[in-house]
């Protein structure tokens, strides 16, 4: 039988000494001044943009007349260009919600460094814990070997790693190995029965079933009062500081105090998401979610000067709670999860879900009081829990099936990424 491949990333923490991050800091702010510079030559003609060879040869100019433009390796600065011509081709096409590309600031974006041709990383497994991976001018690194990457260990996938990006984020460096498994074809019949899901903030996820998926929180109540007291210490500095002046040495570390906590509860939010999302794929062969605008639900209930919102703080705390839940990401897993394992997901339309009654379809806004759903109708009367009752509404609500990419699934999908910009 013929194999598939399946296409994946796994991510990777970095051991590295001092210098070695200092090597890579230097090499993802060359990156990113790379990419301004193309953005500037790439734009600065009115009406006609470069050539992917002109920009090309300005870039093997620029390498030989600007030292310091040297210390990003040749391939990772041909990755620069073809990231930022995909970008483009990302904005013009119609079906990708890409903005048009734009400057990247220093401070306002995620360093980053790309390897593209694995040959270069002589990936070898040193003992149960850690493995050792060579980046171009940095020479030798040790990571935390988590899972088996395919092709490198024995009993391990079959497959083989296509190439990595080393990306820097609040904890430090982190190698992502992009990976090329060799699976059995996916069955086309999921054995697994079809539910309803209904995403909240007091409950996490509320299945058609009864049962309920909840985490406990984010971060510890010690946490909590820790990243409070640095979030008013950092107020407190920057409403000292005079304007338009650069943040002294003591409050910038308060920042990265915050940014590591708020990090942190991200990866335990996103541990999470993965677990119950495999297990749900897993178990159910049609997942039914609720179409939600989340941009439009999370927006600021400020409003103007002439029409001033109401219950501005009641809102924020609802806002911070939405996108501490992160409903977005726990669809897009259960997209590709599902179509790995022969399953579907379909969202279907959200309003009414909450307030209509799943036995007799009465709906009444009054019928809700919290997480309790009463129906008002004397001849239902039925009681029960407020997101069971949403979430077997989704269940038996009529809507579109979307494939691992987030596209209608009755069709074959439009590629949202081109392969190549001309």
């Amino acid at each position: 039988m013929e194999k598939v491949k399946q296409t994946r990333a796994h991510v990777a923490r970095l051991e590295l000494s001092t210098a070695q991050v200092a090597v890579l800091d230097g090499q993802a702010h060359t990156a990113r001044t790379l990419w301004n510079l193309l953005h500037e030559y790439f734009t600065f003609r009115q009406g006609r943009f470069a050539t992917l060879k002109d920009c090309d040869t300005a870039i093997r100019a620029a390498r030989h007349e600007i030292d310091w433009i040297g210390q990003l390796p040749a391939q990772a600065a041909q990755a620069v260009l073809k990231t930022y011509r995909q970008a483009w081709a990302n904005f013009f096409n119609p079906d990708h919600p890409a903005k048009r590309p734009t400057f990247k600031a220093r401070f306002g974006s995620r360093p980053a460094v790309d390897v593209p041709q694995a040959r270069d990383l002589q990936i070898k497994r040193i003992n149960r814990r850690w493995g050792a991976v060579n980046l171009p001018k940095v020479g030798r690194v040790r990571f935390r070997w988590t899972k088996d990457l395919p092709g490198l260990t024995r009993g391990g996938p079959a497959g083989r790693i296509t190439g990595a990006r080393l990306v820097k984020d609040a904890h430090g460096w982190q190698v992502v190995f992009r990976t090329q498994i060799l699976l059995a074809p996916v069955p086309t019949v999921h054995p697994g029965h079809t539910v309803g899901i209904d995403r909240g903030v007091t409950v996490a996820l509320a299945l058609s079933d009864g049962t309920m998926r909840e985490h406990a929180p984010w971060l510890t109540p010690g946490e909590k009062e820790h990243l409070r007291r640095l979030e008013k210490t950092s107020a407190r500095r920057r409403a000292a500081r005079p304007k338009r002046t650069r943040p002294s040495g003591r409050e910038r570390r308060t920042y990265d105090q915050i940014a590591r906590l708020r990090a942190k509860a991200k990866r335990r939010a996103v541990d999470w998401q993965h677990q119950t999302t495999t297990e749900l794929a897993d178990t159910f062969a049609v997942i039914k979610v609720e179409k939600l605008s989340i941009l439009n639900m999370v927006k600021s209930a400020k409003g103007t000067i002439e029409a001033p919102g109401r219950n501005v703080a009641q809102k924020a705390g609802l806002n911070r709670s939405i996108s501490g839940e992160a409903w977005g990401r726990t669809v897009t897993l259960l997209e590709y999860k599902s179509a790995d394992r022969g399953g579907q997901v379909v969202k279907v339309p959200a309003p009414g879900t909450s307030q209509t009654c799943h036995r007799c379809g009465h709906r009444d806004a009054a019928g809700r009081d919290r997480t309790v759903f009463a129906c008002t109708d004397p001849a239902c009367g039925w009681v029960g829990h407020a997101d069971t009752n949403a979430a077997i509404n989704i269940k038996n609500a009529v809507g579109t099936p979307v494939s691992g990419r987030g596209d209608l699934g009755v069709t074959r999908s439009v590629k949202r990424q081109p392969p190549r910009a001309a």
